[in-house]
């Protein structure tokens, strides 16, 4: 009996682990690219810097009201139903779970989108999400 308790407990904790409850965004949260544009023509490596408004950048692991941290999308998208669920790490998903606001990319020759995109501490999107704009770079 101890030992199917055992296995239930571990079963309910892997189904909670892989779908949150959302919560709201912080009011007037925005996030941004602060240094490139849309349509910026760079060399690798180069420094991406994020922007934030609204939101206190914190590291992972904390739910503090008015906290988040950033999260770097590259040629993917969140879609709907992405919805309530942790952001990826992957080579198109970079998590900044440390509170860092910048980064250096080293990437292949090619063009890219770029996307931000606000997580709360369990690396979760606000509802509605919190994202920049998609801007799209050249890498030379």
């Amino acid at each position: 009996m101890r030992a199917l308790k055992s296995i239930l407990f571990g079963v309910a904790v892997l189904v909670a682990s892989s779908a949150w409850a959302q919560s709201p965004p912080p009011p007037g949260a925005k996030v941004f690219f602060s240094n490139i544009q849309d349509g910026a023509v760079v060399k690798s490596p180069f420094l991406v810097q994020f922007g934030a408004e609204g939101v206190k950048i914190t590291r992972a692991g904390l739910n503090i009201p008015g906290t988040g941290h950033h999260h770097l999308l590259i040629n993917a998208v969140l879609t709907s139903e992405d919805k309530g669920y942790a952001i990826p790490e992957d080579s198109h998903h970079r998590h900044f779970g440390g509170g860092q606001t910048e980064v250096e990319l080293n990437l292949d020759p090619g063009t890219y989108s770029l996307m931000l995109v606000l997580g709360d501490g369990d690396h979760v999107p606000f509802e509605p999400m919190v994202t920049s704009d998609k801007i799209t770079i050249i890498v030379e």
